[in-house]
């Protein structure tokens, strides 16, 4: 199977609770503002509101077919924090489409949670505890999770010594064995990375994307580079390999 890293535990002494802290805090309070804002929305008919979201669920569609322009590159920084640690290494940022997304995906379970609040009664008095809480869990997953998430890592991709980590996964590079673009729809949509050991029927892992911002071909172009010598992360500042 491709070595996949999503940490297991964390170690106790790995140098990056107060980095889960603060991302752990940013995720409460927007999680909070965002529940305070949801229980001011007053409650309404399903019905009335189908234009909407029906408008809505076409907008998401053409939303995932659009994709602007990308000419981002891999910016070296020195402290990178990852999913095991802090190190030196590339860094490439989320896109304009990516953050669309993240609202989008945001949105999708708000509006859900608050049809859904529709339809709980409104004359004992548990109903308003209920709502509160129903409302408390969708703001925690829409944009609790993300916020988490975005505080957590340091970028959306990086190329470090130890690996590639985009979001929260990170792929040992002692495993990549050959990397192509990747193609979805007849456009390019991220790089593929072929392992060397493959013991699972999974296809093999796409990272990078519309979500961020490096074009398919730069990214490539760096993760060949560095693939056969990561260890070259380590001394800084480098300069990304691209076209």
């Amino acid at each position: 199977m491709f070595s996949l890293r999503t940490g297991p535990l964390p170690r106790s002494d790995d140098g990056l609770w107060s980095r889960r802290l603060l991302a752990a805090s940013v995720a409460g309070a927007v999680t909070v503002a965002t529940t305070l804002a949801l229980l001011r929305v007053p409650r309404f008919e399903v019905e009335s509101f189908a234009c909407v979201l029906w408008l809505f669920v076409i907008l998401t569609a053409m939303l995932r077919r659009w994709r602007p322009h990308q000419d981002s590159r891999l910016v070296w920084r020195e402290r990178v924090v990852g999913v095991d640690g802090v190190e030196p290494g590339l860094v490439a940022r989320r896109s304009l489409a990516g953050w669309i997304d993240q609202v989008v995906r945001a949105a999708w379970v708000v509006a859900v949670a608050l049809i859904v609040t529709t339809l709980l009664p409104t004359d004992p008095p548990w109903a308003r505890t209920l709502r509160l809480v129903f409302l408390g869990a969708a703001a925690a997953v829409a944009v609790g999770v993300a916020s988490y998430r975005q505080a957590r890592f340091t970028g959306l991709l990086a190329l470090t010594a130890s690996g590639i980590r985009h979001g929260g996964r990170r792929y040992d590079w002692s495993n990549i064995d050959r990397v192509s673009l990747h193609r979805e729809d007849g456009r390019l949509n991220g790089v593929r990375l072929r392992p060397r050991v493959w013991r699972s029927l999974a296809p093999a892992p796409v990272v990078g994307g519309r979500d961020v911002a490096v074009p398919e071909v730069r990214l490539a172009a760096a993760i060949e580079a560095y693939r056969e010598r990561p260890q070259a992360l380590r001394v800084g500042p480098v300069r990304a390999c691209t076209p």
